[in-house]
């Protein structure tokens, strides 16, 4: 018993002298309670509160939600105008192309009411009442208006750009002329040229809109 009570009493004051020993070095316990509350109150003063920072995340993208919003529709009523705007404009076009359709040969038709007159005016003078002593006087009247007549063609064609062709003594040229037929070459006719024209062709502005019917000239055989 006595043994005992001197272990306890040796060993508290072991237990003693090492707590001093730590005093006078300034060592503290690493888990005391006023180290660990005084951590807690450093690490509270640092960290933000929980609920700042989601919410200020969440307005942010609100905001961007908000303005991506705006610029679709901003978007698709510019699509929607364009849209609409070239749907006038097909139609627009389409309504120039049949007006030209129908109104591009105007001026031409205008020309041709006068020719027209012309062939009325001639037609005048063989009329059924006319007595024989009259003809001749017709007659010459009917000619003086056909020449008027072949004038104003040859002058209304020239103004529209049509233009009569004449190929006697050119080269055959299958995109012009028409074969009809093969002809012996004659004297000053060339083989393979235009000797003879059966009907006239006409270019519109230079394109070929009707073909010369034309009997082209070929070397003669001769006879053994």
């Amino acid at each position: 018993m006595a043994a005992r009570s001197l272990w306890a009493v040796q060993r508290l004051q072991r237990l003693l002298a090492s707590g001093a020993v730590s005093q006078s070095r300034g060592w503290s316990h690493p888990f005391s309670t006023a180290t660990q509350r005084t951590a807690g109150e450093d690490c509270s003063s640092e960290d933000p509160p929980d609920g700042l920072g989601p919410s200020l995340a969440e307005q942010t993208l609100r905001l961007k939600a908000v303005k991506l919003e705006k610029e679709v529709q901003d978007l698709t009523l510019r699509y929607q105008r364009a849209i609409a705007d070239c749907e006038n404009i097909r139609r627009r076009t389409q309504r120039c192309v049949e007006d030209a359709k129908i109104f591009g040969i105007q001026s031409f038709c205008k020309d041709l009411v006068e020719v027209a007159d012309i062939l009325e005016k001639t037609a005048k003078c063989f009329s059924e009442g006319a007595e024989p002593e009259d003809h001749k006087l017709a007659l010459e009247k009917v000619f003086q208006g056909l020449s008027l007549l072949e004038a104003k063609l040859k002058s209304v064609f020239t103004k529209h750009g049509l233009e009569k062709m004449t190929p006697i003594g050119d080269k055959y040229d299958p995109h012009q002329h028409e074969l009809i037929c093969h002809m012996p070459a004659g004297v000053g006719v060339q083989p393979g040229t235009v000797a003879l024209v059966r009907q006239d062709g006409y270019k519109l502005h230079g394109r070929t809109i009707r073909l010369a019917q034309v009997e082209v000239a070929v070397e003669s055989q001769r006879r053994l």
